[in-house]
């Protein structure tokens, strides 16, 4: 295992809790209420859970981790602004702009490797 197949890792695996907690968690319950887009939390546990099985699978599949990882990047832009909309500092918001950058990277180092 390549310390980049690493990355790809923890970002599953960090997707996976976080897509698992916005189903069993009330502070995610809260956090989204506090966003202000409680209708979304659903939503959004569900892409974080397919993005994260995406990318184990894509281990095999190499365009659908591509696919997965662009998506978990869309996914967590979308998560910076919001707390930019909701006047979030920044070290609440640095989750999110990590998770954007770990994931931008991997699908641009994905683009390069594929045929």
């Amino acid at each position: 295992m390549t310390p980049f197949d690493l990355l790809f890792w923890f970002s599953a695996v960090s997707f996976l809790f976080y897509g698992i907690n916005c189903f069993t968690s009330d502070f995610m319950v809260n956090e989204f209420v506090r966003y202000g887009i409680p209708q979304f939390r659903k939503l959004t546990g569900v892409l974080q859970l397919l993005g994260a099985l995406g990318i184990i699978i894509g281990f095999w599949a190499r365009h659908l981790q591509l696919i997965s990882v662009i998506g978990l990047s869309l996914l967590m832009l979308l998560g910076i602004f919001t707390r930019i909309m909701i006047k979030d500092d920044l070290i609440k918001t640095f989750p999110a702009i990590f998770y954007f950058l770990l994931n931008a990277y991997l699908g641009f180092e994905l683009i390069k490797t594929l045929p």
